[in-house]
């Protein structure tokens, strides 16, 4: 069975791509390209299935970027 989960990618300071799943908590990986960042976020998905087990798979609603003053 196949299943899909959104993925957040950003860039850290440091030039490294940054990859979460914001349904699986704890579940994210890095790497320095996107084929790599692919191949390792898959890896670290279903790494995270098996230790969470079946989780419902949610609705993707949007990205929002929102500004603070520090």
């Amino acid at each position: 069975m196949q299943r899909k989960f959104n993925v957040v990618i950003e860039r850290d300071s440091e030039g490294w791509l940054v990859a979460s799943v914001p349904a699986l908590h704890g579940c994210h990986t890095q790497a320095r390209s996107f084929d790599e960042l692919d191949t390792r976020i898959k890896e670290a998905i279903s790494l995270c299935l098996e230790d969470e087990g079946d989780i419902p798979a949610p609705e993707f609603v949007g990205v929002q970027q929102v500004a603070v003053e520090v």
